[in-house]
Order: C-alpha cells, then sequence, then structure tokens
C-alpha cells in the first residue's frame, strides 16, 4: 500500500508541474491574477460538487475549526500568484526545483520540531544530504537557464 501511495504522490507532482507550466503560460498571455481566478473558479466548484455530492459528514466544520488551520488556503493562494508569475521568467525545471526545494526544507523543519500538531521525526544525516543534493540540484538548474541565450 505504501508503494502505491507513493506512486500516487509522485504522479500529483507531475501533475502540480505541468499546472505550473501550463497556468505560466497562461499567465503570461492573460495575466497572472486572471490565470489565478481561473484556476481558484474552477477548483471551487470541483470541490463544491465533490463535497455536495461524495463527501461524509464530519465532527467539524469550516465554521467552528481552529482559526490557524483557515490559513492553509491563503498558502495555496501565494503559491498560485508565485508561480504563476515565476514560470514563465525562470523556466520550469528551475520553479519547480525551487518550489519542492521551499517543500523539503519546510517539510524537514515540521517533522523536525513537530510543529502543527505533527509527530516529530529527527533530522539525520541522511535528511542533511537529501538537503544539500537538492540545493545542487537547484544550483545546477539556475546556473544552465543563465547559461542560455534567449530565443
Amino acid at each position: 500500500m505504501l508503494i502505491l501511495m507513493l506512486c500516487i504522490v509522485v504522479f500529483s507532482g507531475a501533475v502540480l508541474c505541468a499546472q505550473s507550466a501550463i497556468n505560466g503560460r497562461l499567465g503570461a498571455q492573460v495575466g497572472v491574477l486572471e490565470s489565478a481566478w481561473l484556476t481558484f473558479t474552477l477548483g471551487a466548484m470541483i470541490s463544491f460538487l465533490y463535497a455536495f455530492f461524495f463527501e461524509p459528514q464530519h465532527a467539524m466544520s469550516l465554521f467552528n475549526a481552529p482559526r490557524w488551520q483557515l490559513t492553509g488556503a491563503f498558502f495555496g493562494v501565494t503559491y498560485m500568484l508565485v508561480i504563476v508569475f515565476a514560470m514563465p521568467r525562470i523556466g520550469t525545471a528551475a520553479a519547480t526545483v525551487a518550489v519542492i526545494s521551499g517543500q523539503l526544507l519546510m517539510s524537514l523543519l515540521i517533522d523536525n520540531f513537530g510543529w502543527l500538531n505533527n509527530p516529530v521525526i529527527a533530522l539525520t544525516g541522511s535528511r542533511y544530504a537529501a538537503m544539500a543534493l537538492l540545493a545542487i540540484a537547484l544550483y545546477l538548474i539556475y546556473r544552465s537557464n543563465t547559461r542560455q541565450k534567449p530565443a
């Protein structure tokens, strides 16, 4: 089951990258805010339909959930606006590796300190190595981008 879940998550990462590249192109053509608006409008409609027809009842609603948990929505908006703006300017690979680098760094901090009510998973040598290797990957991709001549 763990292998299947990892495969699904890797696939969703590929879809997220494709979505970012598509939205970056759309944002360059019609505007960053318009592209983000389209994404969030369609996402809201699909989420509403899914919740209305398929979602089971939960003990809590958005109205009585802890307020700090609602801040995740603002982070999604920030991500969307930044990626739509950055993707056409720095390229798909650099933007994707930069996002993954930020995700890895924050996830390691959350794990290490148990922030946001998550279990504590200490930083180990292999986790430090993963951070270093991803930083090297970001540097190499960025460096290869700066060596390319604009078309």
